[in-house]
């Protein structure tokens, strides 16, 4: 876990999550090794923000767990089901369409040739790399 590096199938690795608003700036960042479950750092995050009326993720974020504590918050969760659910939950595929915003937000991350290759080792400086970009993309 030394500098937010963890070994995965696909070799050493860095994972980053993050919460955008429905334009696709960035208000919560977090680096995770590779190996670490997205489901385990996601309340972090989440919690880090005010709530908000609805929260739109992938199927890696998919859990009971997950689900209960968006609605706690007063949070609706446009999740998708995993296949492998024994109970598959139905989501608002109109809201979830706007998950490409998130999708877009990490696209522009990339156009920072140091984000995406990640040069530096350090985690403080691969976070202040992308909160550099994500300043520099919060507001064009």
């Amino acid at each position: 876990m030394a500098h937010g590096i963890g070994i995965s199938k696909g070799g050493r690795n860095t994972k980053l999550h993050a919460v955008c608003d429905e334009k696709g700036r960035l208000h919560v960042l977090l680096l995770t090794p590779g190996n670490t479950h997205d489901a385990k750092v996601v309340m972090l995050a989440i919690n880090a923000v005010l709530p908000a009326e609805y929260l739109v993720a992938d199927k890696g974020y998919d859990s009971n767990a997950l689900r209960s504590g968006l609605i706690e918050r007063g949070t609706m969760p446009v999740i998708p089901a995993k296949s492998n659910r024994k109970m598959h939950i139905e989501h608002d595929r109109q809201i979830y369409r706007q998950r490409n915003v998130v999708e877009r937000m990490f696209c522009r991350f990339k156009d920072w040739r140091r984000v995406p290759t990640r040069f530096d080792r350090n985690i403080k400086t691969v976070i202040a790399t992308i909160a550099i970009a994500a300043y520099g993309t919060w507001w064009l």
